[in-house]
């Protein structure tokens, strides 16, 4: 996903530069990946312009990042896998075991509890 994924769909990317995602994001742009704010107030972050969901991103998106709470986080992955995102990633301390089950059966690897920034750290 780090190597062969350029465009990121980032849920729950606002523009509130005190979030983690927000941090997430650039540096994500840093490393070459377009990213994608999903938020229900479609901002425009990082100048790339947000959209409310991921159904109404009117291109295809590789990955999927979740940043919400895990007990809401299984919704993100099934619509991941009904856009035809190519993976899902869902962040540090993000887990539901059975979003995951259901996306890997359906084909799109996954990760979860694990951030981009600590994953390119370990390879860096």
């Amino acid at each position: 996903m780090l190597e062969d994924c350029p465009t990121w769909a980032v849920v729950g990317l606002s523009g509130k530069t005190s979030r983690t995602a927000y941090a997430i994001a650039g540096l994500l742009q840093q490393r070459g990946k377009r990213i994608v704010p999903v938020h229900p107030e479609a901002p425009v972050v990082h100048g790339e312009q947000g959209y409310p969901t991921l159904a109404d991103i009117p291109f295809p998106v590789d990955v999927v990042d979740v940043f919400r709470r895990s007990s809401a986080a299984g919704e993100f992955a099934d619509q991941a896998v009904a856009v035809g995102a190519r993976a899902v990633w869902f962040q540090l301390g993000v887990i539901d075991e059975a979003a995951f089950a259901r996306t890997t059966k359906s084909g799109v690897p996954m990760v979860m509890d694990t951030c981009p920034a600590i994953e390119w750290r370990r390879r860096d």
